[in-house]
């Protein structure tokens, strides 16, 4: 230990007996040593962690490296300042602050790795989300923002404990002033608690279609706020909905189908009326054999109608698929066939005709006599 004493003696010397000077580059310089290591080290970790995979572990590593160096850096900057202020004798009025800030380092720093966690967290449970259907990712994303934001307010109320602030009146006041900013933003808390139904009831997720047939609203889910809903139309513009609005509307969810119906009257000629039994029979075979048709669901075909210029059948069934571009594919492929089936009997689609009788001369000379 001598060459240590001999070596801070000589220091002394160099600073011409500023101790202080000495005191406050010397702790400057353990600082950045120590941050230096510490990223060195968790980088290191970190890297390792991720080419085994070990993503969950590496999620508390990654979350730790900033949170440290404030940490460090934090701590080391306020013992130089207060060593500063010591030595000159100066502002040493705020030197009760300066150490109630420094209780609180650690709480700040403990505060923001939780948040970083939760982050890193979430990414990965999403990922898993979108391969196990047990989990959700409208879920995740929930409780993700709820564990923040109980971090962001625990780690508020210590800081300011630190400084003497009671929490008993603090939530005492909390309470009341509750009430008046309840009243007061009624619309705004509807519709956080709107958005808070939504996480827990998930009537729909991102990127399902919707529809209200109370509303305008129609589209593809792109977030899902605290606040409110962002959902892109059809024709690719952005419709923002205040959550509070889900609670007081209809919402279809068309993307939750499990079929595709089709349901359509055709009509052939009067004149094919002893035809009809023939061609229904044969569409509804047609339909019973159809690769994309689900025979498990309601299957009707039958003749419906005496129209003004045909006869009336419908069909009326559902597709396998619910994918909506493959549907109309589906569709037509019927609608043809049924077109072909019609042909096939000799019948023919009917369209609105008129019959005009034009009385022979004999027919007027009769009437005439008359």
């Amino acid at each position: 230990m001598e060459w240590l004493t001999q070596i801070w003696t000589d220091l002394v010397a160099l600073f011409g007996g500023q101790v202080w000077l000495l005191l406050v580059l010397s702790i400057l310089t353990i600082t950045i040593v120590l941050d230096v290591v510490q990223r060195y080290v968790l980088k290191i970790v970190h890297f390792r962690l991720l080419k085994t995979n070990h993503v969950w572990i590496d999620s508390f590593v990654d979350a730790a490296r900033a949170p440290i160096s404030f940490f460090i850096w934090v701590t080391g900057l306020v013992l130089a300042l207060t060593t500063t202020i010591t030595q000159f004798g100066v502002y040493t009025e705020i030197v009760p602050f300066i150490l109630s800030f420094k209780s609180t380092i650690l709480t700040l720093s403990f505060g923001w790795f939780v948040i970083r966690l939760v982050q890193r967290l979430e990414f990965h449970l999403k990922e898993v989300a979108r391969e196990d259907d047990r989990l959700d990712e409208v879920t995740v994303e929930a409780f993700a923002k709820i564990i923040k934001l109980l971090a962001f307010i625990l780690t508020i109320l210590f800081f300011l404990n630190s400084f003497g602030v009671s929490l008993t009146g603090l939530l005492a006041f909390g309470g009341v002033g509750g009430i008046a900013i309840g009243f007061a933003a009624k619309d705004l808390l509807g519709n956080v608690f709107g958005g808070l139904m939504l996480y827990m009831d998930k009537p729909f997720t991102v990127g399902e279609w919707i529809r209200s047939p109370d509303k305008a609203i129609e589209g593809t889910v792109e977030k899902i706020g605290w606040r409110m809903t962002t959902v892109r139309t059809f024709d690719k513009r952005p419709l923002y909905i205040p959550n509070g609005i889900f609670a007081n509307i209809s919402i279809e969810n068309p993307s939750r189908m499990t079929n595709r119906r089709i349901k359509e009257t055709m009509g052939i000629r009067y004149a094919d009326v002893h035809k009809m039994k023939e061609i229904i029979k044969d569409v509804k075979g047609m339909l019973r054999e159809h690769p994309e048709i689900d025979n498990k669901q309601t299957l009707i075909v039958n003749f419906n109608a005496f129209n003004s210029s045909s006869l009336d059948f419908f069909i009326y069934t559902f597709t396998k698929t619910t994918d909506w571009v493959r549907f109309h594919e589906i569709k037509q492929d019927v609608l043809l066939t049924i077109s072909d089936i019609v042909e096939s009997h000799g019948a023919e689609m009917a369209f609105p005709t008129r019959t005009l009788h034009i009385k022979t001369s004999s027919e007027v000379e009769e009437v005439k006599a008359t």
